[in-house]
């Protein structure tokens, strides 16, 4: 057997003995007879960014084989609040690839994401799932390109305090047990999503730690690798589902809130990228960044303001983004720089290809390709994300920064050294775009730049017009300056947006 299907966490995978993209519905079939699984669960995604679920008792090899042909028909306006009552019907089509076994169901079942179609049977234009296969489609016949994303998962669980070895406050980074109490949970979680498909990179403890009224708020992270963009946010989706679930089971709370109260660390969900071309990262050239990494993020400087209305999507998510701290506020990149929006994280170039041989003298010189891990990190976007949508907006400015003519003159403009609010910054931030500061401003930034994304009929128009009306009625324009530092009144929003994503 392959060794990278023998040491394959998806179960499936294991059985069928081939990678989940080469799935078909006779190896479905096959697997459900052959391990006695007793149901079938159809996963969607509703326009609040949470998995929805459809159960089915399989009751003969002729049901199942109905079930895996045609799909269903689901009411698509209970789903999508943009969808008419009076013509609400869709259909969900299961996605073979991404079939898993429920790890938590007391009856054997198998569950499988699915796709929206039509009445006409023709993909619903206005899925967020689709619009992402459609800016991917774009990006590729446009550029020749592909592109791959990874997600970072931030996340506070919350319990009742144990006093025995307690975590120093805001000072959690990679802290170990017993100082980091829900380590276990996480490992826990991490081997779950393994199993259901998703691409784990590694889990750690994160900075935020308190304690509060008998409570410990613990921030964790779990971090996926690069795949392709359209499997990564199905990746997510699930994840954040297997990791509710799982903290349903231990008695804990967990949340993706962006922030959780006043002066206590945030939760981010950023996205790491890069673009490929014939299975090879572009990233890096002779050991630095390409001019081609460059131009995808001149794209992302260029229609920055316009993508929080994708991936920060309600008040709370303006909290975070703040200055001063590690959340951006500027429309700027950098190199290993924590306080811009874009970051190129610390690549494996070729002045540190040899670290192995210098820690372990007894290993040969080490001759290995690394540039394949070089990625650039989009780092404002948060939970309150609509996955699919936000991935689709990145795709699509990437895309836009290859286009453009002057793509390495915005890269040059928008990069800065250090940190940004470094005095000697100071004049350099003066001539930034800021990022918006409220969902108001985020809807009118959108609004500017409506037509990049209606281009190739990649984004619908009706999804665009419901984001920008639906951002506005928060009424957020200067709620920072309405709630101040009063920690009950934070608290009480807060709790309001507190299961989001």
């Amino acid at each position: 057997m392959n060794e990278n299907i023998a040491m394959n966490p998806n179960l499936l995978v294991q059985y069928l003995k081939k990678p989940t993209d080469q799935f078909t519905k006779a190896d479905l079939i096959r697997f459900v007879k052959e391990n006695n699984i007793e149901m079938i669960n159809f996963r969607y995604c509703g326009w609040d960014g949470r998995l929805k679920t459809l159960n089915f008792v399989i009751n003969s090899i002729e049901h199942l084989d109905d079930i895996l042909s045609s799909g269903e028909r689901v009411d698509g306006s209970s789903l999508f609040p943009f969808v008419e009552t009076g013509s609400s019907d869709l259909y969900v089509v299961p996605k073979y690839k991404t079939a898993f076994v429920n790890p938590f169901a007391e009856t054997p079942t198998l569950d499988i994401l699915c796709s929206f179609f039509n009445r006409h049977g023709k993909p619903f234009e206005s899925s967020p799932e689709y619009i992402l296969k459609k800016a991917h489609k774009a990006m590729i016949e446009s550029t020749g390109y592909s592109f791959e994303t990874m997600g970072e998962l931030e996340y506070y669980i919350i319990a009742e305090e144990d006093e025995l070895y307690p975590a120093v406050n805001q000072k959690g980074y990679h802290e170990s047990s017993p100082f980091n109490k829900f380590g276990g949970y996480r490992t826990e979680a991490m081997r779950l999503i393994a199993q259901a498909g998703g691409l784990i990179k590694y889990g750690h403890a994160e900075v935020g730690s308190f304690t509060h009224e008998g409570k410990i708020y613990e921030q964790n992270e779990i971090e996926f690798l690069p795949t392709n963009v359209e499997d990564a946010a199905d990746q997510l989706v699930v994840a954040k589902w297997i990791m509710r679930q799982l903290a349903y089971q231990y008695g804990i709370t967990i949340t993706f809130a962006p922030k959780i109260t006043v002066g206590k660390a945030g939760s981010g969900m950023h996205i790491h990228t890069r673009l490929m071309k014939n299975g090879k990262s572009v990233m890096l050239e002779n050991g630095k960044l390409s001019d081609v990494a460059k131009r995808v993020i001149a794209g992302y400087m260029t229609l920055a303001a316009s993508l929080t209305a994708f991936g920060n999507t309600n008040p709370t998510s303006y909290l975070r983004l703040v200055p001063h701290q590690e959340a951006p506020t500027n429309i700027c990149w950098g190199d290993s720089n924590r306080s811009v929006l874009v970051r190129v994280p610390l690549g494996w170039t070729n002045e540190a290809t040899d670290m192995i041989s210098e820690v372990n003298p007894q290993e040969p010189h080490l001759k290995h390709d690394f540039s394949q891990k070089q990625t650039v990190e989009w780092r404002a976007s948060d939970c309150s994300a609509d996955v699919y949508l936000l991935m689709a907006g990145l795709t699509v400015s990437a895309r836009i920064g290859l286009e453009m003519q002057n793509g390495l003159d915005v890269a040059e403009k928008t990069y800065v050294a250090v940190n940004i609010f470094e005095a000697a910054n100071k004049a350099k931030q003066s001539e930034l775009e800021q990022l918006p500061s409220s969902c108001v401003a985020s809807a009118d930034a959108l609004e500017r730049s409506k037509q990049i994304y209606l281009e190739r009929g990649v984004f619908s128009e009706n999804i665009l017009d419901f984001l920008i009306a639906n951002l506005r009625k928060y009424d957020d324009t200067h709620l920072r300056e309405e709630l101040g530092t009063d920690t009950n009144k934070i608290l009480a929003l807060v709790s309001k947006y507190f299961y989001i994503g």
